[in-house]
């Protein structure tokens, strides 16, 4: 059983096999939601981070939700890779939940997570910054969602569940998707038919207001109210749309989309979770490259499974030992970006990668 698996899309695999891949083509990096499963992703960012293997002909869109975001938003920082460093430091050591939490005071944690490797006036370069522009999805709450009395937006949540699984479309009752952007004009992916929700310019007023949203988890975390230069109300977590892929971000025959994600499974939208039969259409995954850890290295992590939301629960009373589960996945996890970058250097991704269907 490998560690790292390669998965490509019918257009990706053909560009491998015929040995015309390289990291050049990537247009789009993409970092899904998934709480802190993201972990498993941090010795591969830091890879392509400190190898500065992406954006090099041309700008590359960093698109995410949730704890995606969040990664992505150390990547315009001037030192990304010290921010990113910082921050995932910081969520190992201050990220724990408490008996005596309520959203509000979680959500109060949050945001000093954010200030701990965003600096107020770093915010500038990050929205000018040469190489890569930024896409952060958020969900504006409406109706019973929009309440911050917990058993009222339960309701809400329910219903939004309800609705998804009848058809993604309804959620539009519940929810509306918004995606702030960085750059002179929205992503493509905005502007293509079909796209539902509102697009809204970041600037140095709403950059950390929109982050912050983009991981209120609903019932858990309090939303961020009134974000600047978008339509009032509150707004929470970006996942509720865009869990893991849910549109085609290429924009050229050639492009490519780089995906890392914890598993092989790619979930459309949050409450897609259990619903097996969702997935993304053909059409979006034909420009995909999945990478992510093989059941050899999954079997080897603690509790043989990625970090997870629940460890919070499980481990309220014991953080120490969530820490050191953790530390020790980011460690085993390390070595993932390093074996990418050598199979595309080399061409050996050529014999390794897997048809994504």
């Amino acid at each position: 059983m490998r560690d790292l698996c390669i998965r490509a899309g019918r257009k990706v695999y053909r560009i491998i096999k015929d040995g015309g891949f390289d990291l050049d083509r990537v247009t789009t990096y993409l970092a899904p939601a998934g709480g802190p499963r993201w972990l498993a992703a941090s010795g591969f960012d830091l890879a392509l981070l400190e190898n500065a293997v992406l954006g090099r002909s041309k700008p590359v869109l960093l698109a995410g939700s949730s704890s995606g975001a969040w990664r992505m938003a150390a990547w315009l920082q001037p030192e990304p890779a010290k921010s990113y460093r910082t921050f995932m430091e910081t969520y190992l050591k201050d990220s724990s939940y408490r008996r005596s939490d309520t959203p509000e005071t979680l959500l109060d944690s949050m945001r000093a997570l954010l200030d701990a490797y965003i600096e107020d006036d770093a915010v500038p370069f990050a929205l000018a910054h040469r190489r890569y522009r930024l896409a952060v999805t958020t969900a504006r709450a409406k109706n019973f969602a929009a309440s911050e009395t917990v058993s009222i937006q339960r309701l809400g949540v329910g219903l939004a569940w309800l609705l998804n699984a009848l058809s993604p479309d309804y959620l539009r009752f519940i929810f509306e998707r918004v995606v702030f952007y960085s750059g002179a004009l929205p992503p493509r992916f905005c502007l293509r038919h079909g796209f539902c929700g509102k697009t809204i310019p970041l600037d140095a007023t709403n950059f950390k207001a929109a982050i912050l949203a983009s991981g209120a988890i609903p019932v858990v975390i309090a939303g961020v109210r009134d974000i600047y230069g978008a339509p009032r109300g509150i707004y929470r977590d970006g996942g509720v749309f865009d869990y893991h892929l849910n549109h085609e971000y290429t924009a050229r025959e050639g492009d490519v989309t780089l995906l890392f994600n914890h598993m092989e499974r790619i979930v459309p939208g949050w409450f897609d979770k259990g619903l097996k039969s969702r997935r993304p259409s053909a059409k979006i995954l034909e420009n995909v490259l999945l990478v992510h850890p093989g059941d050899g290295l999954v079997e080897r992590l603690p509790g043989r499974r990625v970090p997870d939301r629940e460890d919070f629960v499980t481990f309220i009373d014991d953080p120490k030992t969530r820490i050191k589960n953790w530390r020790k996945a980011v460690d085993l996890c390390a070595p993932l970006g390093e074996q990418f970058l050598e199979a595309v250097a080399s061409g050996r991704i050529r014999d390794v990668v897997e048809v994504l269907e």
